[in-house]
Order: structure tokens, then C-alpha cells, then sequence
């Protein structure tokens, strides 16, 4: 049973990313999320349904597209994947319970919020706002232990980045504070703090990494979304581990 429930939400993730991909792309740009159905951007075809598999129809196309050849992103395939791992996952660290649905939520949000950062260097209010309103009553529903750590957590995420910001003047976007309100609603004070940090970190190896290979340099801006939904995942499933075994060898 467990193995054909992690099938069904590996498949439900897959299917799922695919359309955060569209939602990443579109609400940006103040496009309709539902029409038209998804075509090239380069040469503006219609998608067929074998086009739209998610990740096998990147592979069994080499990642071009079938009418004009011009490569396709590897985002979607990337997204699309990370969707069914992450989905996978969920289920079994947290099996069916309401936390699960919380993770569900959680993984959607982050990964929307990647695809659009990515494309725009932007976090949309819009994707905020809905992910806030679906967010803060399942976590009154589950609260964590003690209630009072999520709202606290909310209040010190969007607290540091936002005087992070100040101090930067500037350095840190507005998409980025607020979406540190919604991290700290679900994983609380200690965890939210954790997250920064491997935001941070993840954040400067793949900023030291483009710079390397000259994809960029010191002065171009790179988009801080991905590493902070990186570093709140990890927090997320392996914070508490984490924390302990940092606190064993140090103390």
C-alpha cells in the first residue's frame, strides 16, 4: 500500500509542476493561467499531449522542440521532477495526516515561486497572497507544538530579511521578506532561522559557481528565491536532525 501511495503522489507532483511551471510564467505577466493551452515559445505551436508528459517528453524530444528545434529550459523538466520527488517524500515522511497537507502546500508554493523568480526575478504578491490564505488556516488546523511558534516565526522571518533589506538598502527584494513570513508560518522560529542560513550558503556557492564559469559576474543580480525554497525545504524535512547532530558534535 505505502509503495503504491508514494507512486500516486510521485505521478500527482510530476502532473502538478507541470501546471506551477505555467503558474510561475503566466501570473507574472498577468497571463491566464488556463488559456491558451501551453505552446513553444519560440515558434508559438500548440503542445500536442505527447508534448506535455512531464520530463519524459523533454527526454524523448532531447529537449527541443518537435517543430523548430530551438532547445527547450530546462526548468520545466527540473521542476517537474523536483515536484514528484518532493511530493514522494511528503508522503512518506509525514504519511496521511494533516501535515502532509501542510507539506503539500508548502512544496507548491516554493516551487512556483522558483519558475517565477527564475523567468522575472520576481515574487508576485498574487502567488503570496493565495499561498497565505491556504497556509494560515491549515496551520491553525495543525499547529506546531508550541502553537505560538508559528506566528512567531512568521513575524521574525519577515523581521530579519526586511532588516536585511534596510541594512542592504536595497539588496534584499520585497517578494523575498514576505515570502520569509510565510516560511516562518510553517516551520516556526528555530527552523526558519536555519533555512536563511542554508539559503545564504546555497545561495552564495551557486552565486560563486555562475561567476566561475562566467555565466555572471559580481555585479549581475542573481535570483535569491531558488536558494531561499531550497534552504526552507531542507529545514523543513531535516531541520530538527540537523540541529541535533550540529549540537551533539559541538556540544
Amino acid at each position: 500500500m505505502t509503495t503504491l501511495l508514494t507512486v500516486y503522489f510521485v505521478i500527482a507532483g510530476m502532473l502538478l509542476a507541470s501546471f506551477f511551471n505555467v503558474a510561475g510564467l503566466r501570473i507574472p505577466a498577468g497571463e491566464s493561467i488556463v488559456y491558451p493551452g501551453s505552446a513553444c515559445p519560440q515558434c508559438k505551436r500548440r503542445l500536442t499531449w505527447k508534448e506535455l508528459i512531464p520530463v519524459f517528453s523533454f527526454l524523448i524530444q532531447r529537449g527541443k522542440c518537435r517543430n523548430c528545434k530551438k532547445i527547450i529550459s530546462p526548468v520545466y523538466p527540473v521542476i517537474e521532477a523536483l515536484g514528484g520527488i518532493l511530493f514522494g517524500l511528503a508522503y512518506l515522511y509525514f504519511g496521511l495526516t494533516l501535515e502532509l497537507m501542510v507539506a503539500l502546500t508548502f512544496i507548491s508554493l516554493l516551487l512556483i515561486i522558483t519558475v517565477s523568480d527564475i523567468a522575472y526575478m520576481l515574487i508576485p504578491d498574487k502567488i503570496l497572497l493565495f499561498f497565505l490564505f491556504l497556509l494560515i488556516p491549515l496551520r491553525v488546523i495543525e499547529p506546531l507544538t508550541p502553537w505560538w511558534d508559528a506566528p512567531l516565526g512568521a513575524a521574525a522571518g519577515f523581521t530579519l530579511l526586511f532588516l536585511i533589506a534596510i541594512v542592504s538598502r536595497g539588496g534584499m527584494g520585497g517578494g523575498d521578506i514576505k515570502l520569509y513570513a510565510l516560511i516562518g508560518l510553517v516551520l516556526g522560529v528555530k527552523l526558519t532561522l536555519l533555512s536563511f542560513f542554508l539559503a545564504t550558503f546555497i545561495g552564495t556557492a551557486a552565486g560563486l559557481y555562475a561567476i566561475y564559469v562566467k555565466k555572471k559576474s559580481r555585479k549581475d543580480p542573481v535570483p535569491f528565491g531558488p536558494s531561499i525554497a531550497a534552504g526552507a525545504l531542507i529545514a523543513y524535512f531535516f531541520g530538527t536532525e540537523l540541529i541535533a547532530s550540529y549540537l551533539n558534535f559541538f556540544f
